[in-house]
């Protein structure tokens, strides 16, 4: 089998998971993390910063300042939840929806236009592909956790 390590390293590169801005929308630079909050939080309905966290698995330190920074953009509200005001609940404000549009839009085109170099065939072989790989993921219990 081929070095499946260079393959995904090789495919993090290309997909620019590696750069410090993901996209740039409505004149802001946006980090891949900020992008992948504010997918989270326009798909979900009224999350809390824990199960944001939790969703994206990243640790609630680094995941609260990051949501502080977008809260700094005008693109998140954080307002707490009335019958318990410890939870706090997020939102997208108007430029925050308006932000994460532009940035799914562009996601889209990218990846439409990466798959416009396949067959139809060669499409839905790598969509199930992904889908296998996310499923297995999901089964691991080494999946996203550093080993050691």
């Amino acid at each position: 089998m081929d070095n499946l390590r260079e393959i995904f390293q090789i495919m993090t590169r290309r997909f620019g998971l590696l750069d410090k801005n993901c996209c740039t929308a409505g004149g802001m630079d946006i980090s891949l993390i900020q992008s992948h909050i504010l997918y989270e939080i326009d798909r979900q309905h009224n999350p809390s910063i824990q199960q944001l966290a939790d969703t994206l698995s990243v640790d609630i330190t680094t995941f609260s300042r990051q949501v502080q920074t977008l809260v700094k953009m005008e693109l998140v509200k954080k307002t707490p939840l009335p019958e318990d005001r410890r939870v706090i609940i997020l939102t997208l404000t108007a430029q925050g929806k308006y932000i994460a549009t532009v940035i799914d839009g562009q996601m889209n085109d990218y990846l439409k236009e990466v798959l416009s170099h396949m067959s139809e065939f060669e499409q839905e072989m790598v969509v199930r592909s992904i889908k296998l790989l996310n499923d297995s993921m999901a089964k691991s219990k080494v999946c996203c956790t550093p080993l050691g």
